[in-house]
């Protein structure tokens, strides 16, 4: 698949996912933004770009932060969540915050525009992304700072998922991913700069950024059941998974998978901590 393809294919499994993205009553992207937010900590006044904003759980954070002063610019490159996001921010009155379709890997915007570049999980559906964050880099000001999110990639597991699931979803299944989704793949694409602490330090220098602070850290992924966990996890990254998979092969996971996450949560809500990596830097200059 080239990169027009496989962004194509992005597009569409993030338009047809975007009515019910982040909705269904599990927390998980909402205070994983808000705590990259809080590490980047924008100024009042400040300019932010959300690359890859989704319905906003970066953006109305950080339009929050820099107050009616600054300015809050989300792109996607799905059409359907940025008319989420927008509608979002209507409903807000957060007048701050503007959203446009656009690809994040090259953004058509003028050079030293912002003081912060922000993405939550959106980093690693570019094709490319070490060339995007150089990019970025002259996006912003001599001042400006980075700052994304990403899954701890480990070899063998499905990646946006908690380790609990390497044993609950047979490795088996994984091989009806997508090829440039399957663990294989991700360890070429992923583990060559950014797997490694010391391989992303590297890149992140070598794309221009000084200060680089890497930290994993467990977001605390919350649902009131197996089922709902089950529905959320068809419109992120495990749609991939379930899309590709034949519905024999389909049902039997879900109900796996709902019997699983039940027993777990006993009387009260499932919690499943999940890795999470932030990565904040400087620009260098």
């Amino acid at each position: 698949m080239d990169d027009m393809q496989y962004k194509s294919a992005v597009t569409e499994a993030f338009d047809r996912a975007a009515s019910t993205y982040d909705q269904l009553g599990v927390e998980f992207f909402t205070p994983m933004g808000r705590r990259l937010v809080e590490r980047v900590a924008p100024r009042s006044g400040e300019r932010v770009l959300d690359v890859g904003c989704g319905r906003g759980a970066v953006l109305f954070a950080a339009a929050e932060r820099v107050g009616p002063a600054g300015h809050v610019l989300g792109i996607d490159i799905a059409p359907a969540m940025v008319a989420q996001a927008r509608r979002q921010a209507v409903a807000l009155g957060a007048g701050n915050v503007e959203v446009r379709v656009m690809d994040g890997e090259r953004p058509d915007l003028p050079v030293a525009s912002f003081d912060v570049v922000a993405g939550s999980y959106s980093v690693i559906f570019l094709p490319d992304a070490p060339a995007a964050l150089a990019r970025y880099a002259r996006l912003l000001r001599p001042s400006g700072r980075i700052a994304f999110t990403s899954p701890v990639f480990t070899d063998g597991t499905f990646p946006f998922l908690p380790p609990v699931f390497t044993e609950l979803i047979p490795a088996r299944l994984l091989e009806a991913l997508p090829p440039e989704w399957r663990p294989t793949e991700l360890r070429r694409r992923f583990n060559s700069w950014l797997g490694d602490a010391g391989e992303l330090d590297r890149t992140m220098r070598a794309a221009g950024y000084r200060d680089v602070a890497i930290t994993d850290e467990p977001v605390d992924l919350v649902a009131p059941d197996g089922t709902t966990w089950v529905d959320w996890s068809h419109t992120q990254g495990m749609r991939l998974l379930w899309q590709h998979l034949p519905e024999r092969e389909r049902t039997a996971l879900r109900e796996r998978l709902i019997t699983a996450l039940d027993r777990m949560r006993g009387q009260g809500s499932l919690h499943l901590p999940t890795p999470v990596r932030y990565v904040v830097a400087a620009v260098a200059g």
